[in-house]
């Protein structure tokens, strides 16, 4: 399915980017009150990180996922599970049943989407009292490792910018006029990579792809340089995943 932003060649690198904290998901799920065997959808499931999640809670999952390569890593890392369906489907256009979801979750994909018309579908997707949820991994900056990288992207690549997934979704879940308060949640969680890991989940890092254009294989040489001199066989990266969620009015 033709989108704006084309994962294809980053499909293999997703599969090294962490997953959200078990707190905020576990959060998220108490607050919007699903259980076992309720209908989930998680759009934009790219190799299956949050849908993996939630197919271990034992909901009823339909991942929908725009790009084949990607769809089909989610496809091999699910099929242990008896509970995931994959279709071909974007934020703005599902492809899913009026009504049929108690909530509707974007992974790291409500800032690729027309926020707008994904926020329309979510509404038209979700049963009376149903809930949407978007989530990113923010990496802390202030960490010493992570601001050496931020360094180097940013001598390489003068404008970077993280555009709006790094974003408060506030506004613009308010703006839509189609839930109620938004909540935010966040938890604090750490994963230890290899360099060689490490870099390659680099390689997947789509919004930098787009910035730096024919320089991306440079900005990850770059990155890769900097943490072999670091001279350690693995590091720690801090996440802080961010939760908004809101209930369909």
């Amino acid at each position: 399915m033709k989108t704006e932003w084309d994962y294809t060649a980053l499909a293999d690198a997703y599969l090294k980017r962490p997953d959200y904290a078990q707190a905020a998901i576990d959060a998220m799920v108490a607050i919007a009150g699903v259980n076992a065997g309720d209908k989930v959808c998680d759009v934009g499931a790219g190799v299956a990180h949050l849908t993996l999640m939630l197919a271990a809670k034992e909901f009823d999952v339909i991942a929908v996922e725009p790009n084949d390569a990607m769809r089909a890593n989610g496809v091999k890392r699910t099929a242990h599970f008896g509970n995931v369906a994959w279709h071909e489907g974007t934020g703005e256009h599902t492809g899913q049943a009026d009504g049929a979801f108690s909530l509707v979750t974007f992974g790291s994909s409500f800032n690729v989407c027309d926020r707008q018309a994904a926020l329309k579908e979510t509404c038209r997707m979700l049963e009376p009292q149903g809930w949407f949820a978007c989530m990113w991994n923010h990496r802390d900056l202030m960490d010493p490792i992570q601001t050496l990288i931020e360094n180097t992207i940013k001598d390489m690549v003068p404008s970077y910018g993280y555009g709006t997934r790094r974003e408060d979704q506030t506004a613009v879940i308010d703006a839509s006029q189609l839930f109620g308060p938004v909540v935010h949640l966040d938890a604090r969680v750490v994963h230890q990579q290899s360099v060689e890991e490490c870099v390659e989940a680099w390689r997947s890092h789509a919004t930098l792809e787009r910035q730096a254009g024919n320089r991306f294989g440079a900005v990850v040489d770059a990155i890769e340089r900097q943490l072999v001199n670091l001279g350690k066989p693995t590091i720690e990266i801090p996440y802080q995943t961010n939760i908004w969620m809101a209930q369909k009015r």
